[in-house]
């Protein structure tokens, strides 16, 4: 999964968060996201993209580093 934007990612079904580990090392937790979206996010090419044109446009979010 190589990515110029996410260094890794971790999703917990059951509390449906979506943990996201930025390149630059800031930490975000999307919340609410349910699994056909990760799912998606998972086959999806380019993460970055999928990221920023349907994640961040739809999931409230927090920094938690």
């Amino acid at each position: 999964m190589p990515s110029s934007v996410v260094h890794s990612y971790e999703y917990f079904p059951e509390t449906e968060i979506l943990r996201i580990v930025y390149q630059s090392g800031a930490v975000y937790d999307y919340l609410k996201v349910p699994q056909i979206i990760v799912d998606q996010f998972k086959a999806f090419t380019s993460k970055g993209t999928f990221l920023n044109k349907v994640i961040k446009k739809k999931f409230k979010y927090a920094r938690i580093k």
